[in-house]
């Protein structure tokens, strides 16, 4: 067997989660203990160590610094079989063990080594036959493929069984966002690691305490010959305040769909014991945190780290679904982010289906007593004209995470979804009727279901466009008022700019120089209700200008200058009588 890393390279992306080699050797040392336990239950308690170490690439005080990383664990280590596992990209070696708690890897998290760091380092001392074993590889950034034979057999100079996999050097270009090369001595310091690990792997960590007992996991960081430590012991793993199980399906489709379950385990810590000191609302799989959803519970960032009574809540979320659809590199599930349009698709789970079946739960403890339901919307009907009874139509529901601007456009969403849907139901019926026999019953039938579909559109279009038209009143009323009252921006200008108070004006009610032939859109309902239905003229242009739609004359060539002799003759008259 021969493991291609060039090939894997191409053919497996990097992961976007900078942490994924930190969390591929806790993995697999995790692994490896157990492996190791199953042959022998009296060996020593699980111990993990991480070295990290900072080093500047350049002698400059101030040069960039540069990452290497060791984990050191007393598991089963490099014996015949996992040498071969771990040539083998798409290894199935675990699967056939049935141990308890051991993860579910094929094989592509070690290609993540090799995407973020140059050189690889192995050095594994097993027992081979009731014999102590050394082993070692040296992967270097030329290396083009590992096989069984790179493995070197050593001198041994250990007296207890341990592996050390050593990676440095990071790769040019392997974080995705430049910033974190700048952070990197924060970001992968023993501390921010040891909160990290805590939260994304507790769950495991959990049941790992409940197999095998007590385990420690040490952290140390050097740099610049500093050394700061930190732990994670089995004695410190919170225990979860509830464990619930919700029903996941698709709600958007009334064809039948697969149902699942969605495992929930809630956590809710203390600021002093928390991991990450944030609320935390997650999808795992293989007892690790995948996706972070909570962004879509939370309205701001700042709200994530503010404790609730005291406490940040851990909600984790697994399921056998969630295990099918991750993605290769484990940063990602490869879940639709909405429901397609289809109804006859035998599994159409998505992203917005799951959000749906735990908003429920998660609201009811992320939720701050201060909360004003009310308020929200209230205002929300202040600014967008979104009626209660619309919200209530249209099944939105309102949380803590929502905004005016959040909850407008969900309802307005969902009303052009169901005015599409049902304008494509009718659409098809009028086909249908065209096909149909005026003499036949059936055309009577489909008839009368024709107008019953579309009285029932009727609400939701006109929900739609009520809220349009409260929205441009309120607006176009505010605009005219102070257009009237001379506060426009553009009436407080410079006063050598030539006034035009009046054509500001007439322009609120419908376009100068205009008529309805070429600008339909007009307001001249503010002055009557009834001229929303009227056809209009433009005022300040000559009469004998004005066409039917068969590009006639409306009225004579002369009518202007007509018009124009009587008006004279009317001043002249009558100017005395005012």
């Amino acid at each position: 067997m021969t493991l291609d890393i060039k090939g894997g390279l191409k053919n497996t992306p990097p992961s976007a989660n900078k942490y994924v080699v930190v969390e591929e050797l806790l993995s697999n040392a995790i692994d490896s203990y157990l492996i190791r336990r199953k042959e022998d239950l009296n060996i020593p308690k699980l111990a993990i160590t991480f070295e990290i170490d900072f080093y500047q690439k350049s002698l400059f005080t101030d040069g960039e610094y540069d990452l290497a990383i060791s984990c050191l664990e007393n598991g089963a280590g490099f014996c015949n079989e996992q040498v071969k596992a771990f040539v083998t990209k798409d290894s199935t070696y675990k699967d056939y063990l049935h141990i308890e708690g051991l993860g579910k890897c094929k094989g592509a998290g070690r290609i993540q080594f090799f995407h973020y760091f140059e050189t690889l380092d192995i050095d594994s001392v097993y027992l081979d036959k009731d014999k102590l074993t050394r082993r070692k590889l040296s992967v270097k950034p030329e290396t083009r493929e590992i096989s069984e034979s790179h493995f070197s057999q050593c001198d041994l100079e250990s007296t207890d069984i341990n592996t050390k996999v050593m990676l440095k050097g990071i790769k040019k270009n392997s974080f995705k966002n430049q910033n974190d090369i700048l952070t990197i001595r924060k970001d992968f310091s023993a501390l921010i690691l040891k909160k990290y690990i805590l939260t994304t792997f507790l769950q495991r960590l959990i049941l790992l305490k409940e197999l095998i007992g007590e385990f420690s996991i040490n952290f140390h960081d050097n740099d610049n010959g500093e050394r700061t430590s930190s732990t994670i012991s089995s004695d410190e793993l919170p225990l979860p305040v509830d464990k619930k199980t919700l029903l996941l399906k698709c709600s958007h489709s009334t064809s039948s769909k697969p149902l699942y379950d969605l495992k929930i385990t809630r956590y809710s810590i203390t600021s002093s014991e928390n991991s990450s000191e944030q609320h935390e609302v997650a999808l795992c799989a293989n007892s690790a945190i995948v996706c972070s959803l909570a962004k879509k519970f939370f309205r701001t960032t700042s709200d994530i780290k503010k404790p609730i009574d005291g406490y940040f809540e851990l909600i984790l979320v697994e399921s056998e679904f969630l295990e099918s659809k991750v993605n290769q590199q484990r940063d990602a599930f490869n879940i639709p982010k909405e429901c397609s349009s289809g109804e006859d698709l035998i599994d159409e789970i998505s992203m917005q289906d799951i959000i749906e079946a735990l908003e429920d739960y998660v609201y009811l403890i992320l939720t701050p007593n201060d909360f004003d339901k009310e308020a929200l919307i209230n205002s929300t009907q202040e600014r967008f004209g979104i009626s209660r009874s619309m919200l209530e139509d249209t099944n939105i529901k309102i949380h803590f995470s929502d905004t005016e601007e959040n909850i407008a456009k969900r309802v307005l969403k969902k009303l052009q979804e169901d005015i599409v849907k049902d304008t494509s139901n009718l659409f098809d019926i009028k086909q249908r009727v065209l096909l149909l026999d005026p003499r036949s019953e059936d055309f009577r039938i489909q008839i009368n279901d024709l107008s019953w579909k579309y009285t029932s559109t009727l609400k939701k279009m006109d929900m739609a466009n009520l809220s349009q038209l409260i929205v441009r009143r309120s607006s176009m009323i505010e605009v005219l008022r102070k257009a009237v009252r001379l506060m426009l921006a553009c009436q407080e200008q410079s006063s050598v700019v030539r006034r035009e108070d009046e054509k500001i004006i007439h322009n609120v009610f419908f376009p100068t120089g205009k008529d309805n032939t070429e600008s339909i859109d007009h307001d001249i309902w503010i002055l009557n209700e009834e001229y929303h239905y009227f056809e209009h003229i433009a005022s300040d242009r000559p009469l004998s200008s004005f066409v039917w739609k068969d590009h006639k004359k409306l009225f004579e060539s002369d009518i202007d200058e007509s018009l124009e002799t009587l008006f004279k003759k009317n001043n002249n008259d009558h100017s005395k009588k005012r």
